[in-house]
């Protein structure tokens, strides 16, 4: 009897716990359903992937989509047609919305809005507030929640929690990993006089190696203190790599593609549109990371997608904002690094999916197996491309990459048997659900 699925993908080489292997895929109510040869199976759909690569869907766990209070610049459903014509399936929003992720509503909100609206599958994180800290371990067992995100450093947004006192009362009150953002906000205060006029290149000067270090030394102070796990997002020194290192025990690490491929010179090219917190830094820095991901105590990549429009980018530093669009340029930016031979295509995948599901336990995604979702961001790792302003679709309507030429390319976006991107094209509806976690399922679901 031959088997019949709902759509195999025949001809691509997959790339999942196995390692690298030449297999058919199909698909049946969303999942996978089978992997191997398939040639004598029968299907509603069939597409011939030859040449092309299938990795499991790519996770992005930092994004800001603006979505409420800031629609002029992203909405959820643009910031997620940026993600999935870049190849990624899914993506961990964050609370420095307006009104920000702080409690039942805003939360569900989100949700709502969300759901089969945006392109692919999202989970929302809860802003740790010294107001929120009581409820908190109910709000991060919310269905879609992805944790608990902190401010220890003044960034977007008027989200704050910059005193051990505070931190450590939310630390106490989760039970989930709880990402931060680690800047030292006494020191960003103290040397904001360093801040040059008209100057971007001040800006990592302002926000110093030690503003970061000093921040992140305190807050695996606290996790040890607590016995709870933190994720320390966006690492942008050579210094604070060196220390994690010492205590991955309660911490993971993020690291951003534009920490791994910009340094200062950025400034001078692209101004103020450079611009992040934590900053971009020298060469040094950026080796530093890199040697991270070579030796494993960076976990996984975020984008740390957080757009402005060009008016606002535009302002004088340093009245301009701080953030760069990321999401759609994530895939291509770090596969030109496989070729160039930065890492290979399976520290990608551990780093984009295996990663963030082993970190975060996310249920049914993260993985081509057998019972998980069919999630895939299907690759030509020999594609060349230049990315462009024009390509990106963020309401923003830019990338610090514009011009820029690649080689490695996603030319397919699949997201629960859907595939929403193709060759370039979107080619399905917007059908985005809330992303599970194994530490906050629903019961009888």
């Amino acid at each position: 009897m031959t088997d019949r699925y709902d759509l195999v993908l025949t001809g691509a080489t997959l790339v999942n716990h196995a390692g690298r292997a030449e297999a058919d895929i199909a698909v049946t109510n969303g999942r996978i359903a089978a992997i191997g040869d398939l040639s004598n199976a029968s299907a509603d759909r069939t597409v011939d992937c030859r040449g092309l690569h299938i990795l499991p869907g790519v996770i992005d766990t930092q994004v800001h989509f603006r979505e409420p209070g800031g629609t002029h610049k992203e909405d959820l459903e643009s910031g997620s047609l940026s993600a999935v014509m870049g190849g990624v399936t899914g993506v961990f929003e964050m609370p420095n919305t307006n009104p920000t992720t702080t409690n039942v509503e805003a939360f569900e909100d989100k949700i709502a809005r969300a759901t089969n609206r945006m392109h692919c599958d999202f989970a929302f994180y809860v802003g740790g507030t010294r107001e929120n800290t009581a409820e908190l371990p109910m709000l991060e067992k919310l269905p879609g929640c992805a944790g608990v995100k902190v401010f220890m450093g003044s960034s977007t947004g008027n989200l704050l929690v910059e005193d051990d006192g505070g931190v450590e009362a939310i630390l106490r009150a989760i039970s989930r990993r709880a990402a931060f953002h680690s800047e030292d906000e006494p020191r960003l205060e103290a040397r904001k006089p360093e801040r040059i006029e008209n100057d971007p290149r001040s800006h990592p000067v302002w926000r110093d190696v030690e503003a970061a270090l000093m921040c992140t030394k305190r807050l695996v102070g606290l996790a040890h203190k607590t016995g709870k796990r933190i994720h320390v997002l966006h690492i942008s020194t050579a210094e604070e790599i060196v220390y994690l290192a010492d205590h991955k025990d309660v911490a993971s690490v993020e690291v951003t593609p534009h920490h791994l491929t910009l340094d200062e010179t950025a400034y001078d090219r692209l101004g103020t549109y450079a611009q992040m917190n934590p900053p971009v830094r020298n060469a040094a820095h950026r080796e530093g990371i890199w040697r991270g991901v070579d030796n494993g105590v960076a976990d996984i990549l975020g984008s740390d997608h957080a757009p402005h429009t060009r008016e606002e980018k535009d302002e004088p530093y340093p009245n301009s904002p701080s953030g760069m669009t990321g999401v759609q340029t994530l895939v291509p930016i770090m596969l030109d690094h496989v070729n160039a031979g930065r890492l290979t295509l399976e520290r990608f995948v551990d780093m984009t999916s295996h990663g963030p599901q082993r970190l975060f336990q996310i249920a049914g995604k993260g993985r081509i197996a057998v019972g998980y979702d069919a999630d895939f961001t299907i690759i030509d790792l020999k594609k060349r491309e230049t990315i462009t302003n024009e390509w990106v679709a963020s309401r923003a309507g830019w990338t610090p990459y514009d011009g820029v030429t690649v080689t490695g390319w996603p030319v397919g976006t699949m997201v629960r048997g859907n595939m929403v991107m193709w060759q370039g094209e979107l080619t399905g509806a917007s059908q985005g659900q809330p992303i599970r976690f194994g530490e906050a399922l629903v019961p009888g679901a």
